[in-house]
């Protein structure tokens, strides 16, 4: 390891970042300054990656958890040879660069998940993590080592601090995670104040008693953190890694280092002495030495070296286990691209007519139909595998001592478990479920937000779906949650009615490849609606709304509602008699994405008279109801009683329906 040029690498990507930083006016360069040495240890030597395939199955991974940091990830992709140029630099936090203000997944090359919401890539990095010791397990051979990747992830304060971040690492531990190594850049400043005015100082002591194997070092000697690194990397004791790095936030700027003023951007002011400091020239900026790039270009071609090295082992894998070839290939076009509805329909039988359960019991079914077909297909839970009934049956239990189990025990941390599904989803081996209590959904709202932002395929079974749970009373009873849900960009948001319904939700959520799915799933039992073909039920949901019954006659009315209320409106058309219409609205997204033609043949502009039913907030109803209609709904908490006590003293009945027809048709 050349010491010499790494530290001159060190300070040419500080003054990239400070550069960068004052050129937008805007930005973060503590962690950038201050972890300049953490930096040339990784990309200047350690990891095990290739710029020019960033994507690589078994590249080391990197995650930057202190996203506001970017320049850092930033200024080293640009010096180890990654698709980004100077000009990619200059342009930091300009509309459409190629580098955002926080990392973006997608947008950059050598960026493995979108971090900015603190916490939250520690937690995706043990989902990085658990992805890898599964894949090991599954596919590595005694004559074929294809996965043995470490995953890094680089997080601060305000990461450690974060509810998510201690969440998934108690589970790290539990899982024995020893291929990650989460270094903190322990600098005892945040925003506002020196850390020590919100936090103890024994993180040492925390963390291993939580099973982590801890090393606290100088973050600024690069002979003492590789040392560590490499030391920890090649200790498999069945214990995660924390490098508590201690360093000065925005070091080499004397006169914002180690304040709260070396958070954001007022010390770029101070460039050209910085530059002096670090041994730059001060009348230039975004400078890199032909010495630095001569070096960097060196490891870059050992690197291309070592990829294509690990690709002849990997065709010679690939032909002596073509069935594990094809599963990996299968997993991560399935990943990439998604399922055809259609093959997912020809793996889940259709239900038999009698069949009279909750839609949480047809998910049952339906998931481990799946899970037969699809091997790569995984899921998780908060503590409420028998509740959400999402366990998928022979498919094991994931554990250190069975890695290839395919359901994942998460324990009660909701939030954790959003991140880490989304971390595995970032991997693009495996499909992920994520499941709990529809109205606990709000503690992972961060993860699902980030999912939708990043465009990932994770799908979230949400069960115990309304006010119909009763007697556990209003803390149980989500009736803002489908709403609250429905308005996240991105997010498809799919509530069946019946078994068939859930087989289509199901179809639709492998289907989708470009975000999440959110299924939201009823305790009580419902109606089956036998007197549709299956066919029709599974390609409505698709649809995301359609007729359920067509009016006798001249149409007067239309009955819209989603799930469990749908047989209200059912039962209410019955009453009113000719020339009344059902539809089923299962989900928002996807009915809007439909054909204008489409829409209008469901819901034709001429029928102004609309009634719609569901068991949450009226609000977003109205946008198909229209002005002349009524919405009936629950814009309240609930109350503690036996569940069909609570739908009808909130007015989820037949009889709500019949007067609101009679009502909007007497206008």
């Amino acid at each position: 390891m050349n010491l010499d040029i790494l530290q001159k690498a060190a300070n040419q990507a500080r003054g990239l970042a400070i550069d960068a930083v004052y050129e937008c006016s805007s930005g973060h360069m503590g962690l950038p300054l201050g972890c300049a040495e953490i930096g040339a240890v990784l990309f200047g030597d350690l990891l095990n990656i290739n710029p020019s395939e960033p994507r690589w199955l078994n590249r080391d991974r990197f995650i930057l958890s202190g996203g506001h940091g970017s320049m850092f990830l930033y200024s080293w992709l640009h010096l180890t040879g990654f698709d980004l140029s100077l000009d990619d630099l200059r342009a930091f936090r300009k509309k459409g660069s190629k580098t955002p203000g926080h990392p973006e997944f997608g947008d950059t090359p050598g960026v493995e998940c979108t971090t900015g919401p603190l916490g939250q890539g520690v937690a995706n990095s043990v989902g990085f993590a658990l992805s890898a010791k599964r894949a090991a397990a599954r596919f590595n051979t005694p004559e074929h080592t294809i996965f043995n990747q470490m995953v890094y992830c680089l997080a601060g304060d305000g990461c450690m601090q974060e509810g998510v971040c201690r969440e998934a690492m108690a589970l790290a531990a539990v899982l024995k995670l020893d291929n990650l190594v989460v270094i903190y850049d322990s600098n005892d400043i945040t925003l506002d104040a020196p850390a020590d005015k919100t936090q103890l100082s024994d993180v040492d002591g925390l963390y291993s008693s939580l099973g982590w194997e801890v090393s606290t070092i100088d973050g600024h000697n690069i002979s003492l953190i590789a040392d560590t690194v490499a030391r920890l990397r090649s200790s498999k004791n069945g214990k995660p890694k924390l490098i508590i790095a201690k360093t000065i936030i925005a070091k080499g700027v004397p006169e914002v280092a180690g304040t709260t003023k070396g958070h954001g951007e007022g010390g770029a002011k101070f460039w050209p002495e910085a530059h002096a400091n670090w041994g730059l020239p001060s009348d230039e900026r975004f400078y890199v030495s032909e010495e630095v790039r001569s070096y960097m270009a060196s490891l870059r071609a050992r690197r291309e070296e070592a990829c294509r090295a690990w690709h002849a082992t990997f065709d010679a894998w690939s032909k002596a286990n073509p069935d594990l070839a094809a599963e990996l290939s299968a997993g991560m076009k399935a990943c990439a691209e998604g399922i055809p509805a259609g093959e997912t329909d020809k793996a889940i039988p259709a239900f038999d007519p009698s069949f009279a359960d909750a839609t949480r019991s047809a998910g049952a079914k339906v998931i481990n139909d799946i899970a037969k077909a699809d091997p790569f297909f995984l899921t998780t839970s908060a503590d409420l595998y028998s509740s959400n009934k999402n366990y998928l049956k022979d498919a094991g239990d994931y554990s250190p001592e069975n890695p290839t189990g395919r359901n994942f025990w998460i324990g009660i941390r909701e939030h954790a478990m959003g991140a880490i599904c989304n971390g595995i989803a970032y991997d693009g081996l495996f499909r992920v479920s994520a499941a709990t209590f529809l109205v606990f959904v709000d503690y992972m709202r961060g993860s699902i937000r980030v999912a939708a932002l990043s465009g990932l395929p994770v799908t979230y079974v949400l069960t115990h779906d309304s006010v119909a749970v009763g007697e556990d009373g209003p803390t149980h009873q989500p009736t803002e949650t489908y709403s609250s849900l429905r308005v996240v960009p991105n997010l498809d948001v799919i509530r069946p009615a019946d078994p068939e319904e859930t087989a289509g939700a199901w179809m639709a959520a492998m289907e989708r490849h470009t975000g999440p799915t959110a299924l939201i799933l009823t305790r009580q039992k419902v109606a089956t609606l036998n007197d549709l073909p299956v066919e029709t039920r599974r390609q409505g949901v698709l649809k995301g709304g359609y007729i359920v019954r067509k009016e006798k006659g001249d149409l007067k009315a239309i009955l819209l509602s989603s799930g469990s209320e749908l047989s209200l409106a059912l039962q209410a058309a019955d009453r009113l008699g000719d020339g009344i219409r059902v539809v089923s609205m299962p989900s928002f997204y996807r009915f809007d994405a439909q054909s204008p033609a489409y829409r209008e043949s469901v819901l034709p502009a001429s029928c102004e008279k609309r009634i719609s039913i569901e068991a949450g907030v009226t609000s977003l109803w109205w946008k198909y109801v229209g002005l002349e209609g009524e919405v009936i709904g629950i814009d309240r908490f609930g109350f503690s009683a036996p569940g069909n006590q609570v739908l009808e003293g909130l007015g989820m009945t037949v009889d709500s329906v019949v007067d609101a027809a009679k009502r909007v048709l007497a206008r």
